[in-house]
């Protein structure tokens, strides 16, 4: 009796522009499962509802809102293999909506938990369907997640387990219930967001409108064309050397931003501990852990620098690494400065035996990955390429692109590195920048010699390079490698490649789960 009187009170109608504040809150407890980095605040939901007021509903019960469901109206182009919510929506703010285009797009549906299993979302799909049919649109598609996939995942493929739901031999919540709206699955696609329940999968969602009217559409709108990704990158290969002064440490590093300014680079990623070059200019007779924590007493400075140098050309730049104390600890941590002036950290996780004896270097906690408008990229530090947990995670979490600032002494330190770095690129199907340190620093203890190849790989299949790798330097020299990478392309093959490990797992057998959210961070 109680959820039949919850049923029949409750009221659909379009947003206004005071509702938002209460949608921010709807939301957040719809997605409570999720990152605050990915959930949509007041800005986002503005944009949507400024673009296309007329596609935004919500449903209500004594004037609280339960759920919201945000459409916009787009022309796709039915060749493409599949497209992305960003590139649909504008990366969530509808830019895209367009009145012309005959696609009614389902951004987004839900309702509270306590108010699920009450006929709120048919409610809601009976106000898309009069969407469709009030401005004449062809279909409606949506991106639906599986998260019943989970039970079955490695005992059967993502393909077979919705082929089972629609056959009505397995169940699923959220498939079952776009199918009673009214929905046909086209595509089954790894989509690469968190979304563990789901496995990372979705299904690809459509249902045409049965009064659609050809005759009154004649003329066709532009439609979003599959968007071709592709970025430049420039790996230094830095000299270490003796310095008189900051200055000539700051002309060193202005010559790799140059460099990579000159050749139209979008990101610039320098080696570990570079900074260590600073050594040289230090008191001869502090010991290592006085020198690292001199070393540490400059990263203020450090960070103004390369801040505006990152501002002045306009690059994003993955700073290497450099010691910063925070809280009577030292941590190794890299830096990523955007050409908007912000500066973003992630600390190295794993630390070699030699870090902690000599500098009582302390692992970082925090994943991060930065979703920047070029790529989703994240940073690990040099030991840390030789965990393909963490890399996996990190892939998993939507990481195209991985920079690997690394520091090594011989040539089977930087052999551990480099072959790690390529299996990463192979097993994950990402990309994966190298960027080291060559050169002597005499009369430093700890940082005598550096053996170093910066190197850009890539994946092993037929669309890319027969040696797995872009670009190579030529070893111990100071020079830069620098590659275009074809984003598109990556995605394409993860999805058609020889081999398909991202699709292919045992999670039947075996786990990966991260102990703590992974931090997305949206840059500029």
């Amino acid at each position: 009796m109680i959820k039949n009187k919850k049923k029949s009170g409750v009221k659909v109608r379009r947003w206004n522009i005071e509702d938002i504040p209460e949608l921010v809150k709807c939301h957040a407890e719809i997605y409570s499962g999720y990152d605050d980095g990915v959930l949509f605040d007041i800005r986002k939901l503005e944009h949507q509802f400024n673009h296309f007021p007329e596609g935004q509903y919500l449903a209500e019960i004594n004037g609280k809102i339960i759920g919201y469901g945000c459409t916009i109206i787009v022309q796709l182009d039915d060749s493409a293999d599949y497209y992305t919510y960003s590139e649909i929506t504008g990366s969530g703010s509808f830019t895209t909506h367009n009145p012309s285009g005959d696609t009614l797009y389902g951004a987004d549906i839900g309702v509270i938990p306590e108010y699920r299993g009450q006929g709120v979302a048919a409610k809601l799909y009976v106000a898309r369907k009069k969407i469709l049919k009030r401005y004449n649109l062809r279909r409606m598609v949506a991106h639906g997640r599986i998260p019943g996939y989970r039970e079955h995942a490695g005992k059967m493929t993502a393909k077979t387990y919705v082929k089972k739901v629609i056959d009505g031999d397995l169940k699923d919540p959220a498939l079952n219930a776009h199918l009673s709206a009214g929905f046909e699955v086209k595509k089954v696609l790894l989509d690469l967001v968190v979304d563990e329940e789901s496995m990372n999968y979705a299904t690809w969602l459509e249902m045409l409108n049965p009064d659609f009217n050809e005759e009154r559409r004649k003329i066709s709108s532009t439609r979003i064309k599959k968007p071709i990704r592709r970025i430049r990158v420039c790996a230094a290969q830095y000299e270490m050397k003796r310095l008189k002064s900051w200055d000539e440490f700051s002309e060193s590093i202005e010559f790799f931003v140059d460099t990579a300014s000159i050749y139209h680079s979008h990101f610039l990623v320098l080696p570990e501990l570079f900074t260590a070059q600073l050594f040289s200019i230090f008191d001869h007779n502090l010991n290592d852990k006085e020198a690292i924590l001199e070393l540490a007493s400059l990263t203020p400075k450090f960070i103004e620098m390369m801040t505006a140098k990152a501002v002045e050309h306009g690059i994003y730049i993955i700073g290497g690494s450099t010691p910063v104390l925070r809280d009577g600890k030292l941590f190794n941590v890299a830096h990523f400065f955007t050409p908007s002036g912000k500066v973003h950290t992630q600390d190295k996780i794993h630390i070699t035996p030699a870090e902690r004896e000599w500098w009582d270097i302390e692992p970082g906690e925090k994943i991060r990955v930065f979703d920047t408008p070029h790529c989703r990229m994240a940073i690990v530090v040099c030991y840390d390429i030789e965990f393909p947990e963490l890399v996996r995670l990190l892939t998993l979490a939507g990481v195209e692109v991985l920079f690997v600032p690394f520091s090594t002494d011989e040539r089977k330190a930087y052999n551990r590195v480099r072959f790690c770095a390529q299996a990463r690129a192979v097993e994950n199907y990402i990309y994966v920048v190298l960027s080291g340190n060559v050169g002597n620093l005499p009369n430093v203890k700890s940082y005598l010699i550096n053996y170093g190849q910066s190197a850009i790989l890539t994946p092993s299949d037929f669309a890319f390079p027969e040696g797995c790798a872009e670009g190579i330097a030529d070893p111990n020299t100071e020079t830069v490698v620098i590659a275009d990478l074809d984003i598109s392309n990556l995605h394409m093959q993860r999805e058609i490649g020889s081999v398909r490990p991202l699709y292919d797992r045992r999670d039947d057998l075996y786990s990966l789960k991260a102990n703590q959210k992974i931090e997305i961070i949206t840059t500029e």
